[in-house]
Parts: structure tokens; sequence; C-alpha cells
């Protein structure tokens, strides 16, 4: 069928909105007509070129929509079906029995090369292969066909733009408290950054029990949007040594510390900060492959520090994004808050609106 998809020619280009044709969905596949796509960091790492993918290509990982069509040998799925799209594996090697699919061993391969695990792709302009398959799906497009494995059946009563950024953004914050670090009741929190991973972060941080929650972020705006949804004490890190600020509020140090920034010189006023068997959880995609993070080896063994990196939150999509929104239909997790929509056209105007935080989450949408 042909589908309207925002295509980017080539890395630092704009996307450009243009008639494609997409397959009709194989095994273990379905079609999905998308009402909204997340903009996340990780789409605008591949048009800045900090991220490898074969262009031109169709981006877009967050999606949310309808099931129209569904392909042979898939269960649980029906014409229909609110769905929200994640991200892609396989189901059956080690890490993805366990639960953690996102450290699936063909993660790479499924999710980032631009072609289905055999090779062939999904989309295609004037004849010609186009990236595709992004995260299992390519969802900044009118419709998308994805793997089953990246679709997670929703309740009709949760609005489908709010339901798309839980496919990566807001379930990679949220679960970095909630199941990397296992945050406890009455602890306290860091989160550097406060972009939607890190205010999904602190939502999480309050469903934990956590005492003190303290977000470090520049943007005033986004300072009062992390109160607003949980934090009870926000800092400016440029106002200030980071690790001063820090232990004002909690003398003995934080116990946890989620970072999005992924900058070292940010990371490396936080680690003195930490307290004794404290941890750090790592999100963010840095600018430079080869960044380090700047930590003492005397002091993180004082310490009895832990260092995780996080992929997607360690998160099952097919059991914790329904649990989230759950919560959100509870008034528990109000995801509303950081969320604004815009139609799909205006693409490249709302990149540049984000880019200078004028926005948190933004959800394009066709209805």
């Amino acid at each position: 069928m042909n589908i309207t998809a925002a295509v980017l020619d080539q890395v630092g280009s704009p996307f450009v909105l243009k008639e494609v044709e997409l397959v009709d969905p194989g095994r273990d596949e379905v079609l999905v007509e998308l009402h909204g796509s997340g903009l996340c960091h990780t789409d605008l790492a591949v048009q800045h070129g900090h991220t490898p993918f074969p262009l031109p290509g169709v981006l877009g990982h967050e999606g949310s929509g309808i099931v129209r069509s569904v392909g042979a040998g898939v269960s649980g799925l029906s014409v229909g079906d609110h769905v929200c799209l994640s991200f892609n594996s396989c189901g059956e090697c080690r890490n993805c029995r366990d639960g953690v699919p996102s450290y699936c061993d063909t993660f790479i391969a499924r999710n980032f090369v631009g072609s289905r695990i055999d090779g062939t792709r999904t989309l295609t302009l004037d004849g010609e292969p186009l990236g595709s398959n992004f995260f299992g799906q390519s969802s900044f497009a009118s419709h998308a066909v994805a793997n089953a494995r990246s679709v997670v059946k929703i309740s009709t009563e949760v609005p489908l733009a709010l339901a798309a950024p839980l496919g990566c953004g807001i379930q990679t914050g949220a679960g970095a408290v909630l199941r990397s670090l296992q945050v406890r009741p009455g602890g306290s929190v860091l989160i550097l950054g406060g972009g939607s991973v890190g205010l999904s972060a602190v939502m999480a941080a309050v469903l934990a029990g956590a005492e003190t929650i303290i977000v470090a972020e520049p943007l005033e705006s986004r300072r009062l949007t992390a109160k607003d949804v949980g934090a009870t004490h926000v800092l400016d890190p440029v106002a200030g040594q980071l690790t001063d600020q820090i232990r004002e509020i909690v003398p003995q140090g934080v116990r946890y510390a989620v970072d999005t920034t992924a900058k070292p010189t940010v990371l490396g006023e936080v680690v003195p900060a930490m307290a004794k068997r404290g941890s750090i959880a790592l999100l963010g995609v840095p600018a430079e492959p080869t960044a380090v993070l700047p930590l003492s080896l005397g002091l993180s063994q004082i310490l009895g520090l832990t260092v995780v990196g996080v992929v997607e939150g360690d998160s099952d999509p097919h059991e914790f994004i329904p649990w989230l929104l759950d919560k959100h239909l509870q008034g528990r997790f109000p995801i509303d808050r950081i969320v604004t929509t815009v139609p799909f056209a205006d693409i490249n105007q709302v990149i540049r609106t984000q880019a200078r935080g004028g926005a948190i989450k933004v959800v394009l949408t066709h209805w």
C-alpha cells in the first residue's frame, strides 16, 4: 500500500514527507494505522550522525495506533486493537526468557540495521529500498508494519497519542528507577536532566515511595515541571558546584542517581555526592562514542558504588507499559503533564522547538 512517511535522505538533512510503498504484513507482523509517534533523542541521534542507520530511511520508534491487519502466526493481537509500539526482540534467547528483552542477543540486528532480521525491507520509494524496521516499526509514517514482539496491546481508555512515548523514553526513565535501581521507599534519588526520560524517572520515584527526589536541570521551565510531577528539590547545575548543592540537601549523600545527560563533566560532580552503597544508572547516549565515566577507583571502592548501564529501562514492554498506563489511569503517573502533541507535518519545526527547550515530550499526530 502507499503511505505517507517522513523520510530522512541523509545525515543532517531535514525530514521530508513523501509517498512511499509499504509491504503487507508478513509472518509474525501486524499493520498498524498510526495515530501518534513520539519524537525521541535516538531519532535525532541518527539525523545528527551519532547513531548509524541506512539512509535514506524512515525513523520513529515510539508509535501508537490501531491494528488494521494481522499476519500469519500472530497471537494475542486482533484487528481494531489499540496498541503501543516498542523495541523488537527475539523472545527466545536467555535474556528474553529472563524478562529483559532489551538485552536480546540480536537487539542491534532487529532494531538498528534498517531491515527485517532476514534482510528484507518493509519500505520502498520509487522501487528503491528504504532504511526501515527502525526498532521493529519505523513509525514516522501514517502506517507501519511492525513485528508482533514490538506491539503492545493497551486499554482503549488511554488516548493513543499519550501512549506513544511509553514505547521508549518513558519506559526507559521509569524502568531505570523501578526495575534497574529498584528504588526503595524512603530513599533519596537524584535525576540528572529534566527531559522526558528524566521526568519519567521522577514520576517513577514517586511511585517507588522515595522521600527525596532531586532534579538537576539547567532550564527553569523544566525545573518547574519537575516540581509539578513530584520532585522535592530542583537544582540548577550551572549555579554552583553540583556536588555541594546535592550535599546541602542530603549531607550523607544520595542513594540512587539516574543520569540522562551522558556528560562526563556532570557525572564527575555526582560521584563524590553518592552515599555509601549508592547506585548510578546510566541512560544517556553520549555525543562522542568514546566518552568515558570519570570514576575514582579508590572512592568507588570506599563507597561500595554500583554503576549500571540501562537499555529501555530493563523492561519487558508487554508487562511494563500496560502497568504504567494503569498507574496513569489511576492518576499516579501523570504523563499528560510532559506531552505536547503536534501535527505530523510540522516535524522539522517542532524538532527546533524541542531543541530550544520549548517542549518536553513531543508526539507527532495524524488524527
